[in-house]
């Protein structure tokens, strides 16, 4: 049985090298690539793979925002990630959404071919160290509204432009941010939205 695989990363050359290796297994076969998340959603939808193998960072949707819409229109659809950022609140997003497999962009083509197979057969992969750095980072202390608002404030946007963009007053934007930085323990905004993403509650 060939299992059939989807590829997404912007990387053009990552994406090409990792297709041409995966291709010289017998069992695994790329049905389709795509560069950006609605690409990769398109794809899916196309050719439904058996497995989609995502990059976390691309253009459009992040890889755990396909994940979400794959689980809901493709279930049959096993869902991994790579990525070269293996920040702890990313893992955590991963695995809530039903994401089988979390692995560093730094693994061979072989084992991720192992990899594709444990996750199409069913089971779950999570990269050890990714695994323990967010058992140490902790869950995120942030509501989903301080986080988006400090996501937004993230470019240096106004407490007028952010409570614009998120459909909030002023007051409402400046307690979200106030509590945002408290919780983090940074000095301000700035801090606490650097702080936040390191740890990849944002």
């Amino acid at each position: 049985m060939t299992v059939r695989v989807l590829l997404a990363d912007d990387e053009h050359l990552i994406r090409g090298a990792l297709a041409a290796l995966l291709s010289l297994e017998d069992d695994l076969a790329v049905v389709a690539e795509a560069a950006s998340g609605p690409e990769a959603l398109a794809m899916a939808r196309a050719h439904r793979p058996d497995v989609a193998v995502l990059d976390l960072q691309m253009p459009g949707a992040d890889g755990v925002s396909v994940a979400t819409s794959l689980r809901d229109e493709l279930p049959d659809c096993r869902v991994m990630i790579v990525t070269s950022h293996g920040r702890p609140g990313h893992l955590k997003r991963a695995l809530a959404v039903g994401v089988r497999g979390f692995v560093p962009k730094t693994v061979s083509a072989q084992r991720l071919a192992e990899i594709i197979r444990t996750v199409h057969d069913g089971r779950r992969y999570v990269d050890q160290e990714l695994a323990a750095d967010a058992i140490s980072a902790g869950d995120s202390p942030l509501t989903a509204r301080e986080a988006e608002v400090l996501e937004l404030a993230a470019d240096g946007a106004s407490v007028a432009e952010i409570a614009e963009r998120a459909s909030l007053s002023q007051g409402t934007v400046r307690n979200y941010l106030s509590s945002a930085v408290t919780k983090t323990g940074a000095e301000n905004r700035h801090a606490a939205v650097r702080l936040a993403r390191e740890r990849g509650w944002v």
